[in-house]
Parts: structure tokens; sequence; C-alpha cells
């Protein structure tokens, strides 16, 4: 018999275990997180405990020395806050805590994530995603495909992305969930006919209307039924979802709030035509089109009406909400600003034609699509020309504006399109025709373009294989973490 593995074990153990005691306790300390997922600039509020008494701690975001804090008697310390750095990529990233006196320490795992959540973004309809990071006006132009899947049927919906999945609508009457990375499908859900509505995800829940007259509450997870809620005609409107609310129009001419919850409804308010238009809200306030000419202001909780403001013809674009002006296009083919309270005409600008797309409003500039072949940058605050572009015929798309980058479905080829904000200049354009008449949607360093020709289009730089999508989830090493001995104690 061999003895010499077992008398090896025996002479080893006794060092082994004295250097365990030697170690840091790590399973007894603990840092935690208050949320652990959220977009660059969110504010995570860090705790611990486990650590010495009267302990220096230091709180690293990835390696980089972030907060000093001291802990109690007891080795804890209370709640502070981090804030996410505005550069951190979308994946995981890790907030350690390591105490100054003997090195003990953990870590947690915080998911940055740009989600892009209904139709306007946000329940404000600005289409602005102010936290992409990865594409930009110095390399968009080396967008390319990642991925393409296709439908059972057409698409006029747009894409929603949460959590590293994309939600759409279908003509087929299905709403899907593929997964962001790969196209992969994760679930299909059947609706009564048509999904014109652009989902909106908010809380585990996955919203969206279809033209069988009902608004669709779906598991966001699983794709399974929560509830739906009737209207009185067929939907085409995209819901705005805000404060446990979900708000949509319907083609009977009212604007409906239901339960996000339970799908109660709670109020009803009437206009004077169809209401195509998606609905956002801001300040307690639900703004929203129709196709009487008039943009409607109601009280979001009661459904009062606050005012109603005339334009020259039909609204069916949905309105953007931006530094206490509401700005929506017109049938008559002017883009239309006004006073968020009041109601007030702030400015028009007139277009060779009839405006179907929604605007987007962005760092003090409002950019819009016209059927006149024109992409337009106005300035937000008085409507003067910052630039226009040609982009040609069947301008129905949507501006999506994320990172000094606008992006446009349609024009000439029918593509997907991105353009220089500050100046307009074209910076790329999909390498096939697409048929794109709904809007895309930018998340997590992806461009998703949604086509008539019935697939989801996922862009990237260099179609996905540059290093920027293939971040190391491994936590760092504690000998890569350096204290910052100029860091002051946050109180």
């Amino acid at each position: 018999m061999n003895v010499m593995p077992r008398l090896r074990l025996a002479l080893l153990l006794p060092a082994l275990l004295f250097l365990a005691s030697m170690m840091p306790a790590l399973a007894s300390v603990s840092v935690n997180l208050s949320v652990a997922s959220g977009h660059p600039k969110t504010a995570v509020m860090v705790s611990g405990t486990g650590f010495a008494p009267n302990e220096a701690v230091d709180i690293y975001f990835d390696t980089t020395d972030t907060l000093l804090v001291f802990t109690d008697g007891s080795g804890a310390f209370a709640a502070r806050k981090l804030t996410v750095p505005a550069s951190a990529l979308p994946g995981a990233h890790w907030i350690s805590g390591i105490g100054r006196g003997n090195g003990d320490g953990n870590q947690a795992q915080f998911t940055v994530r740009t989600n892009w959540m209904e139709f306007g973004f946000s329940e404000v309809g600005k289409r602005y995603n102010p936290y992409e990071n990865v594409i930009g006006a110095g390399n968009a132009q080396s967008l390319d495909l990642m991925w393409r899947t296709k439908f059972g049927g057409t698409t006029n919906s747009s894409p929603s992305v949460m959590n590293g999945v994309v939600y759409i609508g279908s003509n087929d009457g299905k709403l899907r969930a593929v997964s962001a990375v790969t196209g992969a499908l994760k679930w299909t859900a059947q609706t009564g006919t048509f999904v014109y509505s652009v989902p909106a995800v908010s809380h585990g829940v996955v919203y969206a209307g279809s033209s069988d007259n009902k608004l669709y509450a779906f598991n966001a997870a699983t794709g399974a039924l929560k509830w739906t809620a009737m209207t009185g005609s067929f939907i085409i409107s995209s819901p705005a979802v805000a404060a446990g609310v979900v708000y949509i129009g319907s083609n009977d001419g009212k604007l409906y709030a239901f339960n996000a919850a339970t799908g109660a409804l709670l109020w009803t308010a009437a206009t004077g035509g169809s209401v195509f238009s998606s609905p956002t809200v801001a300040a307690g306030v639900v703004y929203v089109g129709s196709y009487d000419g008039k943009l409607y202001a109601f009280n979001a909780a009661t459904g009062a009406v606050l005012w109603s403001a005339a334009t020259g013809n039909s609204v069916y674009p949905s309105p953007a909400v931006a530094n206490g002006t509401v700005f929506v296009g017109s049938f008559d083919g002017n883009l239309y600003a006004f006073d968020a309270s009041t109601g007030a005409t702030l400015w028009t600008k007139a277009t060779g034609s009839y405006l179907n797309g929604s605007p987007a409003a962005a760092n003090g500039t409002v950019y819009f699509a016209s059927n006149d072949s024109n992409l337009y940058a106005l300035n937000a605050a008085t409507g003067a020309t910052r630039w226009v572009t040609q982009v040609g015929y069947d301008l129905a798309s949507s501006p999506a504006v994320a990172n000094g980058v606008v992006y446009l479905g349609g024009g000439a080829g029918n593509k997907t399109f991105a353009f220089d904000a500050a100046t307009g200049a074209v910076l790329w354009a999909a390498p096939a025709s697409e048929r794109v008449y709904a809007s895309p949607a930018v998340a997590d360093g992806v461009v998703y373009a949604a086509s008539f020709d019935g697939n989801l289009y996922a862009y990237a730089i260099d179609g996905g294989s540059d290093a920027v999508y293939h971040r190391s989830a491994v936590p760092p090493s504690y000998a890569s973490l350096h204290p910052d001995y100029g860091l002051k104690p946050q109180s």
C-alpha cells in the first residue's frame, strides 16, 4: 500500500489549519446592496456587517476606491450612498468592502443595464436614453448585424428592452420575448389579433394593447397571462406606466387608466376622436393626442381634463415632455410646442408634409421626422432650426436618441439609420433594406429595430464581437484593490 499521499496530508494538515486561522473570515463579512441592478448614475445604498469593531472600510466599485466608512462597535456600518459611475458599461460589476485593519472583506455583484422600457423610453416620452455609453458618434459607423430573429408575421410594433430581454408585438397577434444577446425566443403569448402597440415593461410585468380591444398584462419572465382589461374599441396606442397605473388610448376616443397590478379600471377620459397617440406622463399629468386635432392634458390621478390645445389636423403621434414643454406633431405638417402647465402655444415649426412619427427630446434639442423626407433638429426652447437632413421617403418611424446619436427607420432603402445628433451627418445605415416603419430602441450598447419583413434586427459594434460586449464577470482579486488614503470618511 502506498502510504506517501496519506503521510503528506498528515504533515500538511496542521500547516493548512494554521493558515486558515490567519486568513480573513470572509464568510462572516457581508456587503449588502439596496438594489442589485440599475443604470449608470444609480444611487446604491451599501451597508456591511462582520467587520472589526471601529474599523476603516474602503468601498470599491470594481477596482476604484470610492468611499471610506467606519464601522461601529459591532463591526457594522449603516447604509452609505455609492453612485454608479456614468462610464460603467453594461453587464456585471462588483462592489467590494475591505477593512483596512485586518483585510476582512466581501463583494456583491451589481449589474448595469440601460433599459429601454416602453415606446417613449420612459413614461415622459422623450425617446432619449441618457445612460447609453457604448455606441456614440465616434464608433456608430462600426455597427453591424449581431442577430436577426424571424417572426410568424409582419410587425408595426417597436421593441422594448428590459434586463436582457427584448419584448415586441406582431401582426400575428402575439407578443414575444427574446434574448437581447442572441435573439433566441424565450416565450410567446397570444392575444386576440394584431399587436401594433409597443410593450411597456415595469416591475416584472409586460403590458401591451391588442386590436381585440383589450389591454394585456403578462409575466415578463414567463409570458403567463396576469390579467386583461377591456376598452371600447381596438388599440393602436402604446401603454405608459407610472406610479402603479397603466395609461392607454383606444379607438373609442377615450384614454384609460388601469391599476397596473390588477387591471382594475381607475378612470376613463373622453377626447373628441380616436386615440392612436400613446400617452406620456409627467408631474402628475397625462398628455395624449386625438384624431380630433387636439392635444389633451388630464389629471393623472382622476382623469379630469386640465386643458386641450388645438392643432390644424389629427394628432396621431405621441407627445414628448421636457423642461415644462410638450412637443407633438400633427397631420397638418407642423411640430407644436405647448406649455405643459397651461397648453399655451410656445412655437410651431412647419414642414412640407404630415407628421406620423413622434418627436424625441434630448439636451435642449427636439428631433422629429416628416413625410417631406427630412429629419429635423430644432432648438427646443425657441423652435429655431439646428439642422435638417434629407433621409428619403416613407418616414413613419420615430427617432431614438442616445449618447449623441439619433436613430431612425425608413427613408431611402427603408433602412435603420444613425445620425450625428449635433450635425445631422449620416454616421451609419443598416446593410440591408428592412422596410422599417417601427421605431428603434437603444439599450445596453445595442440598436434594436423591427421590420415589416417580419424580422427583429439587433445591431452592435462590430456585430457584437467588440471587447466591450465580452467583459469578465469575475470579481476583482483583493490584491488588485488599493486603498485611496486621500479619501475622507463618509458620515
